[in-house]
């Protein structure tokens, strides 16, 4: 009888993968934690810790279940260091007759991958099906389409799923989304609910020290480390988001604190997209929280529409457009990273905080990622390389299928409009409206010329000149041009120069790499 080895990726922590349902009983599964993976891009100690912590409290658990389970630590004498080097070793290891593993959610590894396929042992690719929508289905819905819209994906996934519909098929509420309602910046008095705890154990603790040794020298600290490493834990953390946070999510969720790093935010999707837990459940439990009346129809709805529709339709713009996706450029962006996101070395407020927060939780809030560090690095015109593995680097849920499209085509605008509709470009008064770090900023955000300005009022009038040709014709940009036209030719010359000057005093990072530490990652 063959003898399969059964890989299970660091992402792909899911009792009841089909890759494993449908084992032999016979089956060796393997996991590895290798020093390629950790390397590609200098991924946060943080990350790099919960993955592997995960992946050894979930090796324990498939132990318990019976299965037959090869782990490879990172520092075991006979570790290849490369996933699919250690992959045929081990099989050759327990002679088994091939390799079979859940299609990975990256390109590059897909590719590799790929490539082994003819070789012995044989690699089969099992799909994914974590997802509710499958890439077949996605193409399906993409073909014919002049333009994508993740509106009309979200109404279609709502439909399919029965999620927030009602007996007709309708939306509950008669609305599809509640964005109108969900754009409240914060009160003063705000008290956000605390994260649960999570006391890291002997096997966690010992792969802090693990990461520590070999990735100490990546962005980002281990101190304070507190996530999920297992599903129990994982539902803990839902189950506290549902009660405690929900109930304001929708209001708040474009909102930004100085001090309050997580606000009413799920934190859910590091364990999400590493498996701990499935998309189903997490909706499910959202639309029961407004069913039985704890929860408003807007913070259901909000937080549905993350996981169903952008989370879902990013993937399926990934791989419908990889691997030439990935070198889109359209808006010819080519500054390099400015070295103060390694460092949060600055004196903008707002960018050092959210850089702060994500060198201390990995993470920071969509808002944060798009409309902060994000928007600053488009006005700049940051080469989406560079901005693309920065973000894959220091994020705890950043995998390439769900940071790619976000990055290069939401905050980038990179794919000229592939994937979003308009830049999501803006001067200091949305960050100004929708935060509280102006008042405990040096520059004045009601200022663009002059030492103590807000740069991001002179770098956004300098954007939209600069792409005057691509985006004036875009309706939803109208307006504003309607603005930047009306201006007179010294303001605008004043505006232009503020931004140069800006610009050319800032540190930037080589242009093959972020300095040290990329040096030896590519």
């Amino acid at each position: 009888m063959s003898r399969p080895l059964i890989v299970i990726l660091g992402d792909q922590l899911t009792e009841d993968l089909p890759v494993l349902t449908g084992a032999p009983d016979n089956a060796v599964v393997a996991l590895f934690e290798v020093e390629e993976e950790g390397r590609y891009v200098p991924h946060h100690p943080q990350k790099i810790a919960f993955l592997f912590s995960a992946m050894r409290h979930f090796a324990q658990a498939l132990r318990q279940k019976g299965h037959q389970v090869h782990y490879t630590c990172l520092d075991d004498n006979d570790n290849t260091q490369d996933l699919i080097s250690e992959a045929e070793r081990v099989a050759t290891l327990y002679d088994c007759d091939d390799i079979r593993v859940t299609s990975p959610g990256e390109w590059r590894l897909f590719d590799r991958i790929q490539k082994r396929r003819s070789n012995t042992p044989t690699w089969y690719m099992v799909t994914d099906d974590r997802f509710f929508c499958s890439q077949e289905e996605f193409n399906q819905w993409a073909q014919g389409r002049q333009r994508f819209r993740m509106e009309h994906f979200y109404r279609w996934m709502r439909r399919e799923t029965g999620l927030l519909m009602d007996e007709q098929n309708n939306p509950q509420g008669e609305r599809w989304n509640f964005d109108q309602d969900n754009r409240k910046p914060l009160p003063r008095d705000i008290h956000p609910p605390e994260p649960p705890q999570h006391q890291p154990d002997q096997m966690t603790r010992e792969v802090m020290a693990l990461v520590e040794t070999h990735f100490g020298d990546h962005f980002g600290t281990l101190e304070g480390f507190n996530w999920p490493v297992t599903r129990r834990q994982a539902l803990n953390d839902l189950n506290h988001f549902i009660k405690h946070a929900l109930p304001f999510f929708g209001d708040y969720q474009d909102a930004i604190s100085d001090q309050h790093p997580f606000l009413y935010h799920a934190r859910l999707s590091g364990a999400l997209n590493a498996g701990l837990l499935r998309p189903l459940e997490v909706c499910q439990a959202a639309e029961n929280a407004w069913r039985d009346g704890s929860v408003p129809l807007n913070c259901t709805e909000g937080f549905i529409r993350q996981i169903l529709g952008w989370r879902e339709y990013v993937r399926g713009i990934y791989w419908l457009n990889m691997p030439g996706y990935k070198q889109r450029n359209d808006l010819k962006a080519d500054r390099n990273l400015p070295a103060f996101y390694w460092t949060g070395d600055t004196d903008m407020r707002c960018l050092r905080r959210a850089i702060e927060m994500t060198r201390d939780h990995a993470y920071a809030h969509h808002i944060q990622r798009l409309m902060v560090t994000g928007n600053f690095a488009l006005l700049c015109g940051v080469r989406p390389e560079a901005l693309c593995d920065w973000y894959l680097a220091v994020y705890i849920d950043a995998y390439e299928w769900v940071e790619l499209p976000n990055t290069l085509g939401m905050v980038l605008y990179a794919d000229g409009g592939y994937l979003g509709s308009k830049p999501y470009c803006a001067s200091g008064k949305y960050i100004d409206r929708m935060s509280d770090h102006c008042q405990q900023c040096r520059f004045d955000v009601k200022k663009s010329i002059g030492e103590d300005a807000c740069p991001f009022n002179s770098l956004y009038w300098y954007f939209l000149e600069r792409h005057e040709k691509q985006l004036a014709g875009n309706q939803r940009m109208k307006l504003i041009y309607g603005s930047l036209n009306k201006m007179s030719s010294d303001k605008r010359e004043a505006l232009r120069e503020q931004a140069i000057r800006f610009l050319d005093q800032l540190d930037y990072e080589p242009a093959y790499g972020q300095g040290d530490h990329l040096a030896g990652y590519r």
